[in-house]
């Protein structure tokens, strides 16, 4: 049986929005349910339970139910920003609507039964072009909904290996209003996490760094790629830190070092320790 996968328009990737961990898993449950061969009906209800999120998450808490019933409450009330272009012209504007037209739920059964909102239809169903796809699995065991945006924004860029990504767009993605002001706290308590998760439950392995435009933080790159296979048993492991001839890493090699959420910076430090001695 084929893998549940999750198909998005780009535009709905890059929408400005914030969704609670629940609350994305039912939209992206639900999402994984979207034949993305046939036209997709406002009137058609998709159904998620308490066990399909446990299965799926492999979560064994006992608050499912209550998250489950608290989620379903908010979603209906929940907006997302998407830019669009009418007419596929270059005149831009906002599309501001919500996910869902309307939801259902049993709470006897632990199960939700929404239909999209007649507005997201395009950016769920019949994509040709300028779509992101991954499979559901891939974010289902993340807490952080922080760490399922990034990991659709770094998925978007397939395998270009590489993304800037302005500190104003990040935030306004991630719809943080005046939340973490600080670059200290949006990197603690946002940026952190979220590559974390990524390293930790995803198929990438991503590092990321900061760039500067005079003395402020302007930009985020983050450097990603597939995660290496895991070794065969019996096989002596290859000593990570070997160097090359001229005695320096690659960056495929520095990349492969990195540990859950540590920058570049950071990165490079602990490996060159003697670089930041007097």
């Amino acid at each position: 049986m084929q893998e549940a996968q999750v198909y998005k328009s780009n535009a709905l990737v890059e929408a400005s929005y914030r969704l609670s961990v629940a609350e994305q898993r039912i939209m992206l449950a639900c999402m994984a349910q979207v034949r993305r061969d046939q036209p997709l009906s406002a009137d058609v209800f998709y159904n998620v339970s308490v066990a399909d999120i446990a299965a799926l998450s492999g979560s064994t808490s006992g608050t499912l139910y209550s998250d489950l019933e608290k989620a379903a409450l908010k979603l209906k009330r929940r907006e997302v920003w998407i830019k669009d272009f009418p007419n596929g012209g270059n005149r831009e504007e906002i599309l501001i609507t919500g996910w869902v037209d309307s939801i259902r739920y049993a709470r006897s059964e632990g199960r939700v039964r929404l239909r999209f909102h007649r507005d997201m239809l395009p950016y769920l169903s019949e994509l040709t072009e300028q779509f992101t796809r991954y499979a559901l699995s891939d974010v289902a065991k993340m807490t952080s909904s922080h760490a399922i945006r990034l990991f659709e924004l770094l998925a978007q860029y397939g395998s270009m290996e590489s993304r800037e990504i302005s500190v104003e767009q990040l935030r306004d993605w991630f719809h943080l209003e005046d939340r973490y002001p600080l670059m200290a706290d949006l990197r603690r308590w946002v940026i952190e996490p979220a590559v974390a998760q990524v390293n930790e439950h995803s198929p990438l392995a991503v590092t990321w760094e900061q760039r500067k435009t005079g003395r402020k933080i302007t930009h985020l790159t983050f450097t990603f790629g597939p995660k290496k296979p895991t070794k065969a048993a019996g096989k002596a492991p290859r000593k990570t830190t070997e160097k090359r001839k001229d005695g320096k890493l690659s960056e495929t090699e520095i990349q492969a070092l990195a540990r859950p959420g540590e920058t570049w910076e950071q990165l490079r430090a602990r490996l060159n320790p003697e670089s930041n001695r007097c």
